[in-house]
């Protein structure tokens, strides 16, 4: 039966980020409780993402948070970056961003039934590759500058509705890349944003301490006199 409390979905619920959202001690889908689903899905396969919401609204109800945190890459020569097997590059971009975007357009089908009192909330977790060249992840980058570049779009093109989208970036405390990011921080950061009224800047550049809100077409250091108190890269 549908819950009359918040629901969230977690695209890609994994020991790190998905456990430090929901705690959970399994995520077999046998383990599954009255108040956590736990849904076994391919995400190189785009129908499975619609599976997922479909199995969330007959159990709990429409999420009005959606958090989408698959993420694969194949690693190739930092001097030959294009020697990924054209199979490899299709899967890869089925999970980055084929899959992420039908998890978007169901997110807005359901944010369109929900209040406007519920956060309607879509956070996709990106990292440094959608503004930077990262030796040995071609696949990444060109997968996380298109998710990026959804998830600015829709920020846009749905603000008047009230529908949230953010891209989560998390960084070290000089602005390089996380490689081994804090699934709390992540966590955190999800939360604030989720129960913020109003769209923030769309890719938000945090670290553990602090989350800040960043252009991508910005550079510089770390400034503290920002929008919201948060700094900008």
């Amino acid at each position: 039966m549908p819950s009359t409390s918040p629901v969230i979905l977690i695209l890609g619920a994994g020991p790190n980020i998905g456990r430090a959202l929901a705690p959970a001690r399994s995520l077999k889908e046998a383990d599954s409780t009255d108040n956590q689903l736990h849904i076994t899905s391919d995400f190189s396969n785009t129908d499975d993402a619609v599976n997922a919401f479909d199995k969330v609204k007959k159990a709990f109800g429409i999420p009005s948070v959606v958090v989408y945190n698959c993420s694969t890459n194949t690693f190739t020569p930092a001097d030959d970056p294009l020697a990924i097997p054209i199979a490899n590059f299709r899967s890869e971009r089925n999970i980055n961003i084929d899959s992420a975007f039908v998890a978007a357009q169901q997110a807005v089908l359901g944010f369109d039934q929900l209040p406007s009192s519920t956060a309607r909330t879509f956070i996709y977790t990106g990292n440094v590759t959608n503004v930077a060249i990262l030796p040995k992840m071609l696949s990444s980058g060109v997968c996380k500058s298109g998710a990026a570049h959804m998830i600015w779009a829709a920020s846009a093109g749905y603000r008047d509705r009230g529908y949230k989208f953010y891209y989560a970036d998390e960084r070290k405390e000089d602005g390089s890349p996380k490689y081994r990011i804090d699934g709390d921080a992540h966590a955190k950061l999800h939360w604030e944003l989720a129960h913020a009224n109003t769209q923030r800047t769309w890719m938000q550049t945090f670290v553990r301490k602090n989350a800040f809100g960043r252009s991508p077409h910005e550079s510089g250091k770390l400034n503290s006199n920002s929008k919201d108190g948060r700094g900008i890269l």
